[in-house]
């Protein structure tokens, strides 16, 4: 099976999709029209966009897989060549309308936040929800707002949910997944918490802000990815390596979170779960994100997010 992942680009001021084979972009459409010069039975599914293409995996997958290895095995590069860069940029993969985070779910991370953790028999998933409004793509500026100065870093393994579930057990969990990519959870910290409330947190303004969520480059659909539980997970700042972990220490598994999140409420194609950081972030170090800072995380087999650091204006 070949990898390939989907994405989004814009080309001017529209968004368009994109199929992304060994790190080449190509347009999803003119690619389809490529291989299919004549059509091919329902073509509605390729011109709805890279959203409309998730929300709909169950019924489109085996089309775009197809078309991926249609793609893979073409020579004619006159004919299909990857996109230039010309004005075109990598947008976020899709705008989800709802992320789901989870917290303290790595053992050294709780420990260096100083988070007492019962043991897993005794507790569920911590998870909390992130506006949809803080998504941004690749290359896009993290913007730090004026009443923060603790705006923390957080590399996260971003699930999309491809099937309408409820009540899902731990075993078929991943049959719901349409595919993955990478979440950066910005987090200002000392907003986090409240002391003009008896509320102790307030994660909501914490994680909310505009562009506080860079998610991409791309999505790697699921059958790409042998286990979600074993994939290292790698951010920097201008180099300097902050996070190196592995997926295999979380502590509630890809499988769990989807089982605790759909015996809630329903998850719907599109939604996105981050499912938690590894050690390594900035407030344990003390140091926090400033302008001119560039982030880099990058997620084995999925790919690489970078984006730049900015004060808000």
């Amino acid at each position: 099976m070949v990898w390939f992942a989907l994405g989004t680009y814009y080309d001017a001021s529209e968004k368009k999709s994109a199929l992304v084979l060994d790190d080449n972009v190509y347009d999803l459409v003119e690619a389809y029209r490529v291989i299919h010069p004549k059509g091919s039975g329902d073509t509605t599914w390729i011109t709805g966009g890279t959203d409309e293409i998730m929300r709909d995996w169950n019924n489109v997958e085996s089309e775009v897989q197809a078309l991926a290895e249609a793609v893979a095995k073409w020579e004619d590069t006159e004919i299909l060549a990857p996109l230039a860069d010309g004005g075109k940029k990598l947008a976020a993969p899709i705008q989800p309308e709802r992320i789901f985070g989870a917290a303290a779910n790595y053992v050294e991370h709780a420990n260096e936040m100083g988070t007492v953790l019962t043991t897993k028999a005794e507790s569920n998933p911590y998870v909390f929800l992130k506006a949809d409004s803080s998504t941004i793509g690749p290359g896009d500026t993290v913007c730090l707002p004026k009443q923060s100065k603790m705006v923390d870093w957080e590399i996260e393994l971003a699930v999309i949910i491809g099937r309408q579930c409820r009540h899902v057990d731990t075993e078929s969990a991943l049959d719901y997944v349409a595919g993955y990519s990478v979440i950066n959870d910005i987090t200002a910290r000392d907003l986090n918490v409240r002391a003009d409330y008896p509320f102790k947190f307030d994660w909501f303004q914490g994680k909310s802000f505009d562009t506080f969520a860079p998610l991409g480059p791309w999505i790697v659909p699921a059958s790409c990815i042998n286990d979600p539980q074993a994939l290292s997970l790698v951010l920097s700042i201008n180099d300097e390596v902050m996070q190196d972990s592995s997926t295999d220490e979380m502590i509630y598994t890809v499988r769990e979170q989807i089982a605790y999140l759909s015996s809630i409420l329903t998850l719907r194609p599109g939604d996105v779960l981050a499912t938690g950081t590894p050690t390594g972030v900035g407030m344990a170090r003390g140091i926090f994100l400033k302008p001119g800072d560039m982030i880099t995380a990058s997620i084995e087999n999925i790919g690489t997010l970078s984006n730049p650091v900015a004060a808000q204006t």
